[in-house]
């Protein structure tokens, strides 16, 4: 008798970077508490219009009040849509003419993507353009669905900044692999840099010479932290980059500005008729989006830009403090660790490169954190879950990866916690150093 076997794809599959720590920590058992900072797991509030929907399922203006919950059209509900589109309008861009579909979460706006503008499966032809360090599931999505990715790396200098490759380097890469479509994330997860607007107008640039699909991943929007203005592709114009309109497609999502991680509500924002004719055929082999979710993000769609800033500028005035304390704190306990500027979204980069020796491996420092590292505070004992950031960059085989040496810290616990990592990261470092 013949036993089942595992498609190939499982047979090699690992998990997620940001979930590997949490995954080993959870099979530990003996008393040590965690402070996992490895994924974007927003702790905050939702928006008050939204708490509102939540706490009022059964109210007379609910569509549950019955208890009946049926699905919705794939598209989403027509108010959840309106609502994704009023969250682009009060950025000051023009939403006439934009498509939305909901989805699940930002996720599966990933894979439509992918699938929609990528292929054929199974070969080479016409891959994603990601530029490195890139957000870790866009690869993940490419692999499962069969899809190529190609990448251009930026470069973490020792005064913390992320460079951007250079135009010629870009379009150097787009003429040898002949990508299909490049994604762009202004508000940049992992790495926590900001596209100013003339970078995002040169890489529209491109993509329009070369007729590449703009893919902007834009679920950190507004969540940046200098005097710069906000950026968006909804943003650009004509007049800017000519023959922009018709390529461009945004994803985004209820979890990271929203503070709703666990709803999983996001959308597909295009300004092509086809392409979102056809992404919303392909949806509906998944029916539709989670529908109580999509009616308490629904909310947002009654809320007027002026309110939708304020609690912009209130999200931003939280995590600003947090990301100068670390950066400030890191870099005291631990001279000569790298920590990358926080300009934008809920990350930063710490690489370790002049501080370790050769050879160390991030993500071998990640799992001895996870499996038996800890640190004394306040009479506890306490442990660090991070991401190795290795799995953020796609490296032709032979060269060196740039975050063997990187680790990737989440803004996610309370202001109180968070003042906590500088330490247990500098003590469980040393820690494993003294091992050899």
């Amino acid at each position: 008798m013949a036993d089942p076997r595992l498609s190939a794809h499982f047979a090699v599959r690992q998990p997620s970077v940001i979930r590997l720590a949490q995954i080993e920590f959870a099979k530990r058992n003996d008393g040590t508490e965690d402070l996992n900072v490895a994924i974007g797991n927003v702790s905050l509030p939702m928006h008050p219009a939204m708490q509102q929907r939540m706490r009022h399922l059964d109210g007379p203006q609910s569509p549950f009040a019955q208890g009946v919950v049926k699905y919705s059209g794939t598209p989403g509900f027509e108010e959840t849509n309106e609502a994704f589109l009023n969250i682009i309008a009060s950025s000051g861009c023009d939403t006439s003419g934009l498509l939305s579909q909901v989805t699940d979460g930002g996720s599966q706006a990933m894979e439509l993507v992918i699938v929609g503008c990528c292929g054929p499966a199974g070969t080479s032809e016409a891959p994603l353009l990601l530029i490195d360090a890139a957000y870790t599931n866009y690869k993940a999505f490419a692999e499962r669905l069969g899809r190529a990715t190609v990448s251009i790396t930026r470069a973490l200098g020792d005064d913390g900044r992320f460079s951007l490759p250079s135009v010629a380097e870009m379009e150097e890469t787009i003429l040898k692999h002949r990508p299909a479509a490049m994604v762009v994330i202004p508000y940049d997860n992992p790495t926590g840099q900001l596209y100013d607007r003339r970078s995002l107008i040169e890489l529209a640039r491109l993509c329009v010479k070369h007729g590449l699909w703009l893919i902007s991943d834009e679920a950190y929007r507004e969540l940046y932290y200098t005097e710069a203005e906000a950026v968006s592709v909804w943003g650009l114009t004509e007049e800017e980059v000519p023959g922009l309109a018709g390529r461009r497609i945004s994803i985004e999502t209820s979890s990271k500005v929203w503070n709703a991680c666990g709803l999983r509500i996001g959308a597909l924002v295009t300004d092509n008729q086809e392409f979102h004719a056809q992404s919303v055929a392909e949806n509906t082999a998944g029916l539709c989006s989670n529908v109580i979710g999509q009616h308490i993000f629904g909310a947002l769609a009654g809320e007027s830009p002026a309110d939708l800033q304020k609690w912009y500028a209130r999200q931003r005035a939280y995590y600003q403090d947090m990301l100068l304390e670390f950066t400030s704190r890191t870099r005291d306990l631990m001279p000569g660790a790298i920590v990358s500027r926080p300009d934008a979204s809920i990350y930063s980069v710490v690489d370790v490169r002049n501080i370790v020796p050769s050879g160390f491996d991030a993500l071998e420092f990640v799992l001895f954190c996870a499996r038996t590292g800890h640190v004394d505070v306040a009479g506890k004992k306490m442990t660090l879950l991070t991401a190795p950031m290795a799995g953020f960059y796609s490296v032709e085989e032979g060269l060196p990866n740039p975050g063997r040496t990187q680790l990737r810290i989440a803004y996610v616990e309370t202001p109180e916690r968070m003042k906590m990592v500088p330490e247990l990261l500098s003590g469980l470092l040393d820690q494993y150093l003294k091992l050899g």
